[in-house]
């Protein structure tokens, strides 16, 4: 994907770069919050996760469910929303569909984590992880501390917020 390059101006813009050669950069899951954290100025997380990203090399990956859930949470203002649609056009970060057998994975999943409580979003990477073989992830979101891959895995946190 590449690295995002230092905003400068106030209105949320987006600075990623599609890296040329991102078919041979690692490969990571990125998770809603940080998603939103960069595209919203106002978010807690915003300079933190956009100082991340400015450093981070590899190619993100998510899923419909995450952007469907990233979306949502921008939808008071559709200039920044139309921006992550134009990077999603753009590959800044690729979509891996859900297949038949990744809905039933889900399932299974959602049955195993009902006291976390999952969301589909979250089930939708841990599958993906699983099928793609991917351990790193990006995420705001402690519940994938507890989440496990394939064979009782832990996933790799790339960003981890620190308490302020």
């Amino acid at each position: 994907m590449g690295r995002p390059v230092k905003k400068t101006s106030s209105k949320p813009t987006s600075n990623l770069v599609k890296t040329p050669s991102a078919r041979f950069l690692s490969k990571t899951l990125i998770d809603a919050g940080p998603i939103v954290a960069y595209y919203s100025e106002s978010d807690q997380w915003h300079v933190a996760i956009t100082e991340f990203l400015t450093t981070f090399r590899g190619q993100f990956i998510t899923t419909t469910a995450v952007i469907t859930e990233a979306l949502w949470l921008l939808s008071s203002d559709v200039e920044v929303q139309n921006e992550f649609l134009c990077d999603l056009a753009n590959e800044l970060f690729l979509v891996e569909e859900l297949s038949t057998v990744d809905f039933a994975k889900i399932a299974e999943l959602n049955s195993k984590y009902r006291n976390v409580p999952a969301d589909f979003a979250d089930l939708s990477l841990i599958v993906v992880s699983e099928r793609l073989g991917i351990t790193d992830i990006v995420t705001l979101d402690s519940d994938f501390d507890i989440y496990r891959r394939l064979r009782n895995k832990p996933f790799k946190r790339l960003f981890l917020p620190s308490k302020s």
